[in-house]
């Protein structure tokens, strides 16, 4: 079972993703990590993330392990994932990274920009995970303090609008959501709320499965 789950930061992908891949037993997939290690790559390599050709380099040479670095988690892998992320040749590159780990048995949930309407076309149930762009900048804010960083509200939501409006109006594989994908928004649900509705959502979809 492929289930897909796109929608901008801060919106609640990762918890409702993690959660439902331990509920059934599937494999689960931050795709943003990949596009975080690869211009996290470039940026130690004392490239720029938005130079094509080393993006590209990076990616096409990004393993399974490079996804457990902890710096991964911090703002500047995020902006540098972001970045590289608009390159036509990096997405191609990591498109069949994600692929291939989706269709092994006994499947995954992935979660990303662009999963129900490019990797992952035929993923069992799709769910498109949004909040109110005030929300997810208090909930970024939040985490950030949580881990002990110096975060300033306005430069969260200031970031937050910049991304959005990099991955909404790339020119491949921007986000939007799929025609078949359930609108879930989360601005004043808790996480419990959403999972039953994610529950529901994809029993619906698998007969129960």
């Amino acid at each position: 079972m492929i289930v897909a789950l796109d929608g901008p930061a801060a919106s609640g992908k990762g918890t409702l993703g993690r959660r439902l891949a331990a509920h059934f037993g599937l494999r689960y997939l931050d795709t943003g990590l990949l596009y975080r290690a690869t211009g996290l790559a470039v940026l130690r390599a004392g490239g720029d993330p938005s130079d094509p050709e080393a993006a590209t380099t990076a990616a096409r040479a990004l393993t399974p392990d490079q996804l457990h670095d902890p710096a991964l988690r911090h703002d500047e892998a995020a902006q540098a994932g972001s970045m590289v992320a608009v390159i036509p040749a990096v997405r191609t590159a990591l498109l069949a990274f994600q692929r291939d780990i989706a269709h092994q048995p006994p499947g995954a949930v992935l979660d990303g920009r662009d999963i129900g309407t490019v990797v992952c076309p035929d993923a069992d149930a799709k769910i498109f995970v949004t909040a109110a762009m005030e929300v997810r900048a208090e909930r970024r804010f939040k985490e950030l303090r949580a881990r002990g960083l110096d975060a300033i509200y306005p430069a969260v939501l200031q970031d937050l609008v910049q991304r959005d409006g990099r991955d909404s109006k790339r020119a491949v594989a921007p986000l939007r959501r799929s025609a078949d994908a359930l609108l879930l928004d989360t601005s004043e649900l808790d996480a419990d709320q959403v999972f039953a509705a994610a529950l529901a959502f994809i029993a619906d979809k698998t007969g129960g499965s």
